[in-house]
């Protein structure tokens, strides 16, 4: 599927529709440049899951913990990843399947079978900053 979003509100109500078409076990990974929304989408998806606390990016964190209405969000950022691979510190968190769990950068882990079933969302940024999602795998919103 493919949405293209030409405001940021037209990306709230993306990621609106997106949180609330979750269902508590979902591996979601986000890839696209710096810059491309990857967490403002989660910020939005975060909101449709009743998460009141500041969606912030954790890249220096690698990932952060918040309690939804869904369950535990993990909300990881693998971009200092890239050389490494993999942690395996991530391990209880990204196979947790009574979680949701939104991996940014994923396409820097080292283990492609890890997203084969998982929800892939890329985020282009086109000219005035109008983002294309590329969405694969099962996300089923109206």
């Amino acid at each position: 599927m493919k949405v293209e979003l030409k405001t940021l509100e037209e990306l709230e109500n993306f990621g609106l529709k997106i949180g609330n078409a979750l269902k508590g076990n979902e591996l979601i990974g986000l890839k696209g440049p710096l810059g491309a929304g990857k967490t403002t989408l989660t910020k939005y998806i975060a909101k449709a899951l009743k998460i009141k606390e500041d969606i912030i990016s954790p890249t220096f964190n690698i990932i952060k913990v918040y309690d939804s209405i869904k369950g535990p969000l993990y909300h990881i950022d693998c971009y200092r990843l890239e050389n490494l691979g993999y942690d395996p510190i991530l391990d209880d968190y990204i196979f947790d399947e009574n979680a949701i769990r939104i991996i940014e950068w994923y396409n820097y882990l080292d283990d492609e079978g890890l997203f084969k079933d998982a929800i892939k969302i890329e985020i282009i940024v086109k000219e005035n900053n109008v983002r294309e999602l590329i969405i694969e795998g099962d996300l089923c919103i109206d």
